[in-house]
């Protein structure tokens, strides 16, 4: 599928079990999915899902064992920045990712997680986070829970409060947290070193 300008995703192969250290530091194994970042005459960039098992899974640009010649900026992405998957508070069928984008201090990939949800609309771009919240089932709302937000509407995205957003999405949809992942951290990186336009349209 194309995500932003010529930048497509495909789903890849499953990987067999894995030994790593998940998101909160424990030394676990798990099986990945590969999902494939395309662009016209740029390196393939690989995205893991992986399933640890100890029930966590989380989200990373993948550093393959040669690294091709890229950018210092997107070098230093690959297996840094995880996104932790995990089930939505009070929910068992419902997962959801924290919403924040990744900025680049000098050549050093960061995220920011506290923003109004019209910063995060032009962060993600607003057309494709509209996109986004329109598949099945899939929601952006704030984090905490917060009473005195005005919402996280995307068609009137407030730019008021700053929150920590998250996306919520059914259990059984492998594609939207990697959809998110790509635009939340790859893709900012990926203007950063001038692969793909800086404008979010």
């Amino acid at each position: 599928m194309r995500l932003v300008d010529d930048l497509t995703l495909e789903r890849g192969t499953s990987l067999q079990e894995k030994p790593g250290t998940t998101c909160t530091g424990v030394p676990a194994k798990g099986p990945a999915v590969e999902w494939e970042l395309r662009l016209p005459g740029r390196p393939l960039l690989t995205v893991h899902d992986t399933r640890w098992d100890n029930g966590e899974r989380d989200l990373v640009l993948y550093q393959p064992t040669v690294v091709p010649e890229i950018p210092a900026a997107l070098s230093n992405l690959h297996n840094r920045l995880r996104v932790g998957i995990a089930r939505a508070p009070g929910n068992t069928t419902t997962l959801r990712i924290m919403a924040f984008p990744a900025w680049v201090d000098g050549e050093r990939p960061r995220i920011k997680k506290s923003l109004t949800t019209a910063q995060l609309a032009a962060k993600y771009g607003l057309q494709q986070l509209r996109d986004l919240t329109a598949r099945p089932g899939v929601a952006l709302h704030s984090a905490g829970g917060r009473v005195d937000v005005p919402g996280c509407d995307v068609d009137d995205p407030q730019d008021e409060i700053h929150i920590q957003h998250a996306l919520s999405f059914p259990a059984e949809d492998d594609e939207t947290p990697v959809i998110a992942f790509t635009h939340l951290r790859v893709v900012p990186v990926l203007r950063h070193v001038g692969w793909l336009s800086m404008v979010a349209v």
